[in-house]
Formats: structure tokens, C-alpha cells, sequence
């Protein structure tokens, strides 16, 4: 049985990757998201796909802005005794010319893309114990020596961020027993491609990218601590 925390389980990669982790009934899973609309689509579509599977506890929580000690650790002490995976998996993306893009756009994306990862690393560590996984959702453009495009520079750097702090967080957290580890993305068939690139096909589909995070979470951190995998067949 594990015991997940995934964000951004609303849409898009996460979504999928949350009724992926349903399919196991022994699995538990709190589904953090901003809209109380999706996430409830995401439950019925749960319960029907997986009418047998495993628990699914939605709650509406912005990891940059709400409060982590007074709502979010108590409803996770409720469901859980223990955090077995974390899959910071919300993200947010912004299309601009590097100089249109302004400091309030750059502080946004890095709100959400590092902030908020951060802050929910902080809060659930000290509910993991040894063999625990935190996998941080990148892109391969914050992957070093990856093709680059433009209008993607605030979103690439907040996602060199977070796979950086991946690196420091796999050697802080040897001692606790503690497994981290980055999957910088290519494209997958979501919203917030389609968005980047309007005219392009993706490599893979949105349920099928959600499948591989879905099972690198439980199994990844059986072989790799403190990497940043590539995880794309096309570019972008």
C-alpha cells in the first residue's frame, strides 16, 4: 500500500496519472488541486474506471498561497499515517518574448513551479519515513543542453529550479532514507501544450505520460536518487 500526495491532479498529465494510481486498490491518494469543478470530475471518473480501486481523497488547496499548517498537514494526518510519495506535479506556464515578459509574470512562474514544490516538500518531509519518494515534475526546458524556444523563458528557468533542487534535496535527505528525483517532461498532448504550441502535435498522450509518472512514482526511487531523467521522444 502507498500513501500519495499529488498536486495539480485536476488536468492534464495529472489528472491521468492520478486514476493511473487508483487502479491499485491498496493505493490511498489526497489530489490537491484549485478547482473544486474538476476534481470532482476527477473523483467520478475515478469511481468509475475504478469502481473496486483505491481511495481517493480530493481537497482544493493552492500550494503557493493557502495554509499548510492549519488545512492542509491536519487533513493529511486524517487520511494518512504516513507520506509515502509526494508528486509535485502543478505547474504553470507563461508564452512571451523575454522582454514583454515582466517581473510579475517571471514571480508567478516561480510561485507555482518552485515555490509551491518547495513549500510542500518542507511541510510533508516530516511525515515520511525511510524508502519515501518525492518526485518533481520538470521539463525538458529546464533541462540542461536541451533545444530552447523562445517565449519559454521564465517557464524554462523556474523548471531548472526545481530540477536543481532535486539534486541538493537527494543528498540532504540520505540520512532520512528519503529518495528524490526529477522527470524533466516533453511534450505530452495537454491544455498547456496546446497552449505553448499551437501547431504542434505532441510526442506522447496525456494519459500515456501519466501512466509513466504514475510508475516511476512508486518504482523509480528503487533505482535512481537525486537524477533528472529526460523523459521525451521528440523535440519539443
Amino acid at each position: 500500500m502507498a500513501n500519495i500526495i499529488i498536486t495539480g491532479a485536476s488536468s492534464g498529465i495529472g489528472f491521468e496519472a492520478t486514476l493511473e494510481l487508483l487502479a491499485n486498490p491498496e493505493n490511498k491518494i489526497i489530489a490537491l488541486a484549485r478547482s473544486v469543478d474538476k476534481l470532482t470530475r476527477l473523483q467520478e471518473i475515478g469511481s468509475s474506471l475504478h469502481p473496486e480501486g483505491g481511495q481517493l481523497f480530493p481537497a482544493k488547496f493552492d500550494i503557493v498561497y493557502d495554509d499548510y499548517q492549519n488545512s492542509l498537514i491536519p487533513f493529511v494526518k486524517s487520511k494518512f499515517d504516513k507520506v509515502d510519495i509526494l508528486i509535485n506535479n502543478a505547474g504553470a506556464l507563461i508564452n512571451k518574448p523575454f522582454l514583454e515578459t515582466d517581473l510579475q509574470d517571471f514571480s508567478d512562474l516561480f510561485q507555482t513551479n518552485y515555490i509551491g514544490p518547495v513549500r510542500m516538500i518542507q511541510h510533508t518531509v516530516p511525515l515520511m519515513e525511510n524508502g519515501a519518494h518525492i518526485v518533481n515534475i520538470s521539463s525538458m526546458g529546464g533541462y540542461q543542453g536541451s533545444v530552447k524556444f523562445s517565449g519559454l523563458s521564465a517557464y524554462s528557468s523556474s523548471k531548472a529550479a526545481i530540477s536543481c533542487l532535486t539534486e541538493c534535496l537527494a543528498e540532504e535527505f540520505k540520512e532520512k532514507g528519503i529518495k528524490v528525483n526529477c522527470l524533466a517532461l516533453g511534450s505530452a498532448q495537454t491544455e498547456m501544450f496546446e497552449k505553448a504550441f499551437p501547431d504542434t502535435e505532441a510526442g506522447v498522450l496525456a494519459f500515456e505520460m501519466g501512466q509513466y509518472i504514475a510508475d516511476f512514482a512508486l518504482k523509480g526511487h528503487k533505482f535512481y536518487n537525486g537524477k533528472i531523467l529526460p523523459v521525451a521522444n521528440t523535440t519539443p
